[in-house]
């Protein structure tokens, strides 16, 4: 198994002997809004061109239909015949965006030898989580390979715990940038991981791996690759443990010679 953080969310991962692409945000640096008010979006450039990005992609997985999960510079490029997978509903926009194999995931689904499980999140509390709506996380299991569980944007929560605890990943890839968005009187709320429960994540798989990725893309996410980096090494967690790619790096994994997938 292998995962490349392009930019925020956006990966490639090879998995099973396929390409998949997860969450594709291709827009142009400072193209699109700002969240917060300090600089427009995204903050960085991509490290790679789309046309480049796209070579081999068999899959395309969105786990929510957020501006910097699924924009439209990325819809405009993609295949149109390209398969789709989503949570829910969010099929229904997808279509008629003009894509045509669309299939929603209710609770999990086999694709060319690989399970697909989605997972719930939680994308804020109260009414932060109101305002922002439903998101989904997947897991991903096939023969020989870790168990990879994206979490997709959600801060620690139950169902996050759930799925580790049902699934036990080999490999967990959180969305670590500490974003916050206000609620009806301004109020910041977290809408995705921070430092700390990222950390508490790694604890919760003391025998698998963390890659934190959502970082240092978007002008509301106030996490950086070196705080967390040095948050990690004070509360004794290594950089095994933790993985922190920058943008358009790969990070690898071996086979996992015997596993059986019954969740």
């Amino acid at each position: 198994m292998k995962i490349r953080l392009i930019r925020n969310a956006t990966l490639l991962l090879d998995y099973a002997g396929h390409r998949i692409l997860i969450d594709p945000y291709f827009a142009d640096k400072h193209a699109l809004p700002s969240y917060s008010g300090k600089s427009a979006n995204p903050t960085v450039d991509l490290p790679l061109p789309p046309a480049e990005i796209l070579q081999g992609v068999e899959l395309v997985v969105v786990s929510h239909l957020h501006s910097d999960h699924f924009d439209r510079s990325a819809q405009q490029v993609l295949p149109k015949e390209l398969p789709v997978y989503c949570q829910p509903g969010d099929d229904v926009t997808i279509r008629a965006n003009g894509f045509v194999r669309v299939t929603p995931i209710d609770t999990r689904i086999e694709w060319d030898g690989i399970t697909i499980h989605r997972t719930a999140g939680q994308h804020g509390t109260g009414e932060v989580e109101r305002i922002l709506g439903s998101v989904s996380g997947f897991v991903f299991q096939a023969e020989r390979e870790p168990t990879l569980y994206w979490t997709g944007d959600t801060i620690l929560c139950d169902e996050v715990r759930s799925a580790i605890s049902r699934f036990d990943p080999e490999v967990v890839v959180t969305h670590s940038g500490g974003a916050t968005w206000p609620d009806d009187s301004g109020v910041l709320s977290p809408i995705i991981m921070g430092i700390a429960q990222t950390l508490d994540v790694c604890r919760l798989v003391p025998f698998g791996q963390v890659v934190a990725t959502h970082l240092e893309a978007l002008d509301h996410c106030a996490t950086t690759r070196a705080h967390l980096r040095e948050s990690a090494r004070l509360a004794g967690i290594s950089d095994v443990h933790l993985r922190i790619p920058a943008d358009g790096a790969w990070v690898a994994w071996g086979p996992i010679l015997s596993r059986s997938h019954n969740a």
